[in-house]
This record gives C-alpha cells, structure tokens and sequence, in this order.
C-alpha cells in the first residue's frame, strides 16, 4: 500500500519507539528505521508504533463510535473553537501540530482547519478512535501510543501540542515543543454536565483538586499565558445523553438501561471546561 499524504506529510517528526532516536522511513506498507525494527500501517490510514505491554484506557469501539456520534451534533463545536482560537495564536504559517489523546480527531481537525498550512500528527491508544483520527483532516497523521510513556517523537519539533480532556504527560510535552510553542490544556470545571451527574449518581465524579494538581504537574515545566472558561447550556435528548455518558469511562459504570429510566435526564445540561495556554520554561 501507498503511504498516506498525511503520514507522509508528517513523517520527519517520527522516531523509532524502540531505538528513540533514529528516524523512520516507508518500506511495502510499514515503516522501517534503518536497524530494521518494522511498523505496520493499517488499512484505515494510521501506523501502528505502539509497543509492548498494550495500555488499556484507550477508547473501545462502543467509546469511539458515541465519541463519533456526539461530535458530530456539533454540541462541543464551542470548545473546538476555543482550541483553535488559542492554538492559532502566533504561530508559524507551516506550524506542526501534535494531539496528545487525539481520540477521533475532532479537536485536531479543528485546528488544522483554522491553520490552512499546518500539519497534525495525533497519538492515541484506541485503535478504533485512531481509524477515525487517520481521515478526520487531509493533514492529519494518526498513530498508536500511550501517553504516559515517551512519544516516538524528535525533540523539539512541535508548535502546538493538544491535551483535550486527555491524561498528561508534562516532560514530554516540553521535549517535544518548541521553545516558543503552545501547549492547550483542555479540562473539565466542577460544572461540567452537573446536572446529569447529580441524577446519575454512579457518573464517574470530578476531583475538586483537579486543578491544584494540575498545577502542580505542569509548574515546573510551563507557564500560563492565558485561560478561557467555555461554559454553555446544553439541551440535552436522550439519544445524546446515551452517547455522552457511553463516549467516556462512565460507560463502564452506568449501563444504559439506568440512563433509559423516565425522568432520569434533565432537559438541559451545562457544558463547562477551560483551556489554558502555556508557555514553555
């Protein structure tokens, strides 16, 4: 198979996971380093990079279907904005992007829109939410990896680095940024789809320290330049609420036939999160 334009695209950012530092080049549908370690391209665009022990928190194929379904209502497309609007700011014509926890590349997509000379490149566990992120834009590249471990990604080679509603991993995203890049931090306020979560009792909760260890975990590595609440009301169907619930770990605590109970669903819910921006120290 041919390489994909989007993996081709961003091809020069890719290290070998397992020698970390020798770049990557396309061999009959893989991609080989020169000491010959081998990683597949799959059929539905991404490549395979993932070694190892396999994590196992990515987004199953029930996760990343709902992901699909929900984004696609367009109900999160205020949060999309805020990213790219933070992303776009004072960064190069021809900037690289990378998403860390792409899931489907919904977010990424929408940045790559804002930024018409941009390349992406999203690193994800989930198999299934990857074959989405491959396709989400035509200069989106997409490939397996667990965040928490280092990313087969050159040191200093990123402009904007992504974290939406995605675990962190501070030390990597400073390696991999440019000293005058930006890292989007994207998370949930204690607001965030209250509503449902008071009915719903067994939705997993949001930790009212989330913010001081955030803080804690980025400080010796980024400063904050600036931060935007997107706070908004939902009307909420139960179509929606189901994948809402169903597209996150919650899914694996709630089952639908609670969320099916009458009068269990509030008709609308609030939508709450920040973005910050940081600077690299």
């Amino acid at each position: 198979m041919s390489l994909p334009p989007a993996l081709e695209l961003s091809l020069d950012l890719l290290c070998c996971p397992t020698c970390r530092t020798r770049r990557l080049h396309p061999d009959h549908g893989a991609l080989r380093c020169p000491v010959g370690h081998t990683f597949d391209i799959a059929r539905h665009g991404y490549v395979s990079l993932l070694t190892g022990t396999r994590a196992t928190s990515g987004d199953d194929t029930a996760m990343a279907q709902a992901r699909d379904r929900f984004l696609s209502t367009g109900a999160y497309a205020p949060i999309r904005t805020a990213v790219s609007g933070l992303a776009g700011e004072s960064v190069p014509e021809r900037a690289t992007v990378l998403d860390v926890g792409c899931g489907t590349g919904y977010y990424l997509a929408g940045v790559l829109g804002r930024l018409p000379g941009a390349r992406g490149l999203g690193l994800d566990t989930s198999v299934r939410a990857l074959r989405s992120a491959a396709r989400a834009h035509q200069r989106a590249a997409a490939a397996s990896w667990d965040v928490f471990r280092p990313f087969p990604v050159a040191g200093a080679v990123a402009d904007v680095v992504l974290d939406v509603f995605a675990p962190r991993n501070p030390a990597e995203f400073h390696r991999v940024l440019r000293p005058t890049g930006r890292l989007i931090v994207v998370r949930p306020t204690g607001r965030h789809l209250a509503e449902l979560r008071g009915r719903v009792p067994a939705m997993i909760t949001i930790d009212p320290a989330k913010e001081q260890r955030l803080h804690r975990a980025l400080a010796p590595f980024f400063d904050a330049v600036v931060t935007e609440r997107v706070e908004y009301p939902m009307a909420l169907v139960e179509s929606d609420a189901l994948d809402m619930v169903a597209m996150t770990p919650s899914a694996r605590h709630v089952s639908r036939a609670e969320l099916n109970h009458d009068d269990l669903l509030p008709d609308q819910v609030t939508v709450s999160v920040l973005a910050t921006a940081y600077q690299a120290r």
